[in-house]
């Protein structure tokens, strides 16, 4: 950040900032460089290269995705590889391991210089057990404390939140929330869940489960959902529920396949995501009356349909908002991708660093 942005995050006055990036420049703890900041000489603060490393890993029903970074949240080497539907949490976490030494290697590093790893996994966790907090959303994963389990493997510390939370967090920091006092960030694709940024800061309820918008029931008596209830938005709108119900027209597929068939103007495939932008956006609309949120950041791997899905969301919720068009929120499709939960525990990791106060 500048020390522009630095003062208007911290609330301090520029002075202030400005004296103790000397000090921490001086003691190297930080570093400087000359940048811009809208269009004008500005000094850009990063913490030093050398002091060190963390890994990311987000863990989803169907995807694992590993990164390195250092402190400044410079990727150093990252894999995506995809997951079997119900696969293990012991030997993905086995896995996670040797990916982890692995790529450590090819940037001539070892598990050592490793200070801190962040766990996103596509579940609700219980901040007091260290486990996933409701049975069947992550088949295979429950019961299990799953940061103490890599932490076994890797002999590193490990943190772990749920991936809407940390997709939230990458987003506030870096991507389509940056400089949002409140918002939503909703992370669709095979699940939904919801990032919330109250004040500036992610909100984790007390227990740290907040943002299950996923299963919120929106059908009296419908579909079964994965977390044992009936109707939730999750079994109505994410992705497995609406490749089910157009299967007998255009056969199985992947939500990948249904994006771009969906974009290349394949009107079955238009129509089914329209229409789970709407049942979402009609859901979204409540969740706005109740945090009025600047702006609404759709994320997750269903974001690639782009206005496809946004579209009717976007509609959905203002029909239902309850105030004038003035306080409308944006509705903006996420910056960074399906990278945003690996980049969210990027950075939940650094954050639990503690930086040396000398270089």
């Amino acid at each position: 950040m500048t020390q522009v942005e630095l003062a208007g995050a911290t609330g301090l006055s520029p002075a202030t900032v400005s004296n103790i990036v000397k000090e921490l420049v001086a003691s190297g703890t930080l570093h400087s460089a000359p940048s811009t900041y809208s269009g004008r000489r500005a000094l850009k603060v990063t913490l030093p290269h050398g002091l060190g490393m963390v890994v990311g890993v987000h863990v989803s029903p169907r995807h694992l995705r590993v990164a390195v970074s250092d402190l400044n949240m410079t990727v150093l080497a990252e894999r995506h590889m995809p997951l079997a539907r119900d696969h293990r949490a012991d030997s993905e976490l086995d896995k996670i391991a040797v990916l982890i030494t692995d790529m450590l290697e090819t940037v001539d590093s070892d598990l050592s210089e490793v200070m801190s790893i962040g766990f996103a996994i596509a579940a609700p966790m219980d901040a007091t057990t260290g486990m996933t907090a409701r049975a069947g959303i992550m088949r295979g994963w429950d019961g299990l404390r799953i940061g103490a389990s890599l932490q076994e493997r890797v002999q590193r510390p490990v943190h772990v939140d749920n991936s809407a939370n940390l997709s939230a967090v990458a987003e506030l920091r870096s991507g389509a929330a940056r400089g949002c006092r409140n918002a939503v960030i909703l992370d669709i694709g095979d699940g939904i869940g919801a990032g919330l940024v109250l004040e500036g800061r992610l909100f984790r309820g007390s227990h740290g489960i907040a943002g299950e918008f996923g299963h919120a029931a929106v059908m009296q008596d419908g579909p079964r959902c994965r977390c044992g209830s009936r109707g939730c938005l999750e079994a109505v709108a994410g992705a497995p529920a609406v490749l089910a119900r157009i299967r007998d027209e255009v056969g199985s597929m992947k939500l990948g396949d249904l994006i771009l068939r969906g974009m290349s103007g394949d009107n079955t495939c238009i129509r089914a995501i329209a229409d789970a932008g709407h049942v979402i956006g009609t859901a979204a609309g409540g969740l706005c009356n109740v945090l009025d949120p600047d702006r609404v950041v759709v994320t997750g791997e269903f974001a690639r349909a782009g206005e496809l899905l946004l579209g009717p969301m976007r509609r959905a919720i203002e029909a239902g908002l309850i105030v004038d068009v003035a306080g409308e929120p944006d509705i903006v499709q996420g910056q960074l991708g399906q990278d945003a939960a690996v980049s969210g525990a990027l950075a939940l990791a650094i954050e639990s660093v503690e930086i040396p106060a000398t270089a």
